[in-house]
């Protein structure tokens, strides 16, 4: 009897704990009563039936990402790519999400596949490559609204690769290699152009320092000739006023005259106008000459008395 006793006491508690359930964070639990759906818990502390409520299905409320492989897809100029997607998405309605569709991930690929077939062929080779950023945006929108009734929330679509035929890769390729070689000798007569510049200014600003210094050289001896003319200027001007001080004789003036005119005899005139009155004494001072050559001066020398 205290068996029978302990035995049902141990099924009751196992009933009793398998009644409790707790539900995580960010999830939510779907509910049948007898096979009919009952209710949906969200997180925390739930207490079940026992054998007539079952928990049908455990659905994850995070956003999740479903990388899809690569789809064909062909141009609107017939050209056969292949585009691989990465479907972010979130489940808002777990209800919807357990009962709206069979496998709702597949149905997501298919959808997302079909789409992207549509919004490629309405575009060109060269749209599709450069129009990224409005296929994510197209076939986002697309998917949102197709799997509302799925309980489900599309937030964005991201193309990860797109992969033109090898012939395309190729010629795109070359095309790349003749752009940078463009862009290089851009670069490089650029460079040359702002060297032949750069070398002008330097040649230009070298004369003008150049011509600078010429000036400046000419400049100082113009003023150094200027004060040595000066100077003499200066000098002549106290050698006669010295001379105006010393009151000099006639005879004096007639000698410095005639050493002016030796000096000037010295030089290239080949023609000199002497004055009448210098010529006189020109006579005298060849006579005083010869009286000062010979040996004893005072026996040639006679004194002239005038007559009374």
């Amino acid at each position: 009897m205290l068996f029978i006793f302990a035995f049902l006491l141990i099924v009751i508690l196992v009933v009793l704990v398998r009644c409790i359930v707790i539900v995580p964070q960010s999830n939510a639990y779907v509910t049948e009563w007898l096979g009919v759906y009952k209710d949906t818990w969200g997180a925390g502390l739930r207490i079940r039936t026992p054998f007539v409520e079952r928990i049908s299905r455990k659905v994850s409320l995070k956003e999740e990402a479903a990388d899809f492989p690569p789809q064909p897809v062909i141009t609107r100029d017939n050209v056969t790519m292949m585009i691989d997607t990465v479907v972010f998405f979130q489940v808002f309605d777990a209800k919807m999400y357990a009962y709206g569709v069979n496998r709702p991930i597949q149905a997501i690929e298919n959808l997302s596949a079909t789409t992207l077939r549509d919004i490629i062929g309405s575009m060109t080779l060269d749209e599709t490559l450069t129009s990224r950023d409005l296929i994510n945006t197209k076939i986002t929108a697309s998917l949102d609204e197709a799997t509302d009734r799925w309980g489900i929330k599309v937030n964005r679509v991201e193309l990860k690769n797109i992969e033109p035929p090898v012939e395309i890769r190729q010629a795109m390729e070359k095309q790349m290699k003749a752009d940078r070689e463009k862009r290089a000798s851009i670069l490089l007569a650029e460079g040359e152009k702002q060297a032949a510049i750069t070398r002008a200014e330097g040649e230009k600003e070298s004369a003008v320092l150049r011509a600078e210094a010429v000036k400046e050289t000419k400049i100082r001896e113009a003023q150094g000739e200027a004060e040595a003319v000066l100077t003499v200027q200066r000098a002549v001007a106290d050698a006669i006023k010295l001379m105006n001080e010393a009151n000099p004789s006639d005879g004096v003036i007639a000698i410095k005259s005639l050493e002016a005119f030796e000096k000037a005899a010295d030089g290239k005139a080949t023609k000199i106008i002497i004055p009448s009155e210098i010529q006189g004494l020109a006579g005298l001072a060849a006579s005083a000459k010869t009286i000062f050559d010979t040996e004893d001066p005072k026996a040639t020398i006679t004194k002239t008395v005038p007559k009374q």
